[in-house]
C-alpha cells in the first residue's frame, strides 16, 4: 500500500473517531503553531521579519534561543522579550487553530498545551485551556515573592517604542516587582516559573474534565497534535496512560515525525505522519462530505 493511500485511510479513520467521540481532549505542541507559520525553533518568515535586528546582532539560531540567551543587562534582555512578545501578540490567529476548533465544535473539549504563544486561547474558551508551560501574554516576579500574574500588553508597547539602536530599552522601563523590586520575567517555564493560583486553577479544570468523562464512561478521543519529544511527560505519556487505562479512550497522533503507534495500546492508537496543516485541511473536507473520500 502506498504511503498516500495509507495516510488517506488513517485520516478517514480519525474523522470517524472525531465524529463518534463523546468528548475530545486535545494535546497541542509546537508543531501546531509551526503549521501556521509561527515556528519558535527555526526562523519562519513572521519571526524573521519581526526580530530581524536581534537575529543580526546576536546570531540567534531561532526565536526561542533568544529567550534563553544570557544577555549582559536587563535593558537588552527586555528589549528582546518585548519584541518577541509583540510579535506573538500581533501575529494573526493561525488558520490551523481555527480549523481545529471547527473540527471539534459541538463536542465537550479541553486543551492541554505546551505552547506559550496564546494561539489556543484565541479560538477556545480560555477556561478550557491548560497552558502547562505558561503564556507570553503575562509576566511574574522573578523571585517570585507573591502569587500574581500581570498582563504584558502596555509594558511591551512602551518598551518596543523606546528600544534604541543598540537594542536596549531605558532602564526605567525594565519591569520590576512592585513588592520586592526584583526584575519581572515572562510567565514561561524556567527555574522561577510560578505555578500559582492561575496555573493551579487550569490544572484543576483539566482534572475535572477528565473526571467527568471517566465518570460517564465517555468515548474519549485523545488527540495529540504537533507534540515533540522535548517534554513527553506533559502530554504524550499521560495520553498513552489514559488510553491504556480507560476502556473507551482512543489515542490519535498527527505529527511530521516518523513515529509509530505505542505497541502497548494495540488497536487503541492511530498515528498519522503528515503536515498538520494538510491533515486539518483533509479532515475539514471529510467532515463536510460526511467522511466520504
Amino acid at each position: 500500500m502506498c504511503p498516500d493511500t495509507d495516510r488517506a485511510q488513517r485520516l478517514r479513520e480519525l474523522c470517524s473517531r472525531i465524529e463518534s467521540a463523546d468528548a475530545i481532549l486535545i494535546g497541542g505542541g509546537s508543531g501546531l503553531s509551526s503549521a501556521c507559520g509561527y515556528d519558535h525553533y527555526h526562523w519562519s518568515p513572521w519571526f524573521e521579519e519581526c526580530l530581524a535586528p536581534f537575529k543580526k546582532k546576536y546570531g540567534f539560531g531561532s526565536p526561542f534561543a533568544g529567550f534563553y540567551y544570557l544577555f549582559s543587562d536587563y535593558e537588552s534582555q527586555w528589549a528582546y522579550y518585548a519584541a518577541y512578545m509583540k510579535a506573538l501578540r500581533d501575529a494573526p490567529t493561525g488558520h490551523s487553530y481555527e480549523q481545529l476548533y471547527d473540527l471539534v465544535s459541538g463536542k465537550p473539549t479541553f486543551v492541554i498545551t505546551t505552547n506559550v504563544d496564546g494561539q489556543f486561547q484565541r479560538v477556545f474558551d480560555e477556561r478550557d485551556v491548560y497552558a502547562f508551560q505558561g503564556d507570553f501574554g503575562f509576566m511574574q516576579c522573578s523571585q517570585p515573592c507573591h502569587d500574581a500574574l500581570y498582563s504584558t500588553n502596555a509594558a511591551i508597547d512602551a518598551m518596543v517604542e523606546t528600544t534604541d539602536q543598540d537594542l536596549r530599552i531605558p532602564s526605567d522601563l525594565v519591569p520590576r516587582c512592585e513588592l520586592c523590586g526584583r526584575v519581572m520575567v515572562p510567565w514561561v517555564r524556567d527555574d522561577t516559573f510560578l505555578e500559582g493560583e492561575a496555573w493551579q486553577a487550569q490544572a484543576t479544570r483539566y482534572q475535572e474534565f477528565l473526571d467527568r468523562q471517566i465518570a460517564r464512561d465517555s468515548q474519549l478521543l485523545l488527540l495529540e497534535l504537533g507534540v515533540g519529544e522535548m517534554t513527553p511527560g506533559v502530554i504524550k505519556m499521560p495520553f498513552w496512560a489514559l488510553a491504556q487505562r480507560l476502556s473507551n479512550a482512543f489515542y490519535a497522533n498527527v505529527n511530521m515525525a516518523p513515529t509509530k503507534e505505542p505497541l502497548q495500546l494495540e488497536d487503541k492508537a492511530l498515528h498519522i505522519r503528515a503536515d498538520i496543516k494538510d491533515a486539518l485541511d483533509a479532515l475539514i473536507e471529510l467532515k463536510e462530505s460526511d467522511g466520504e473520500p
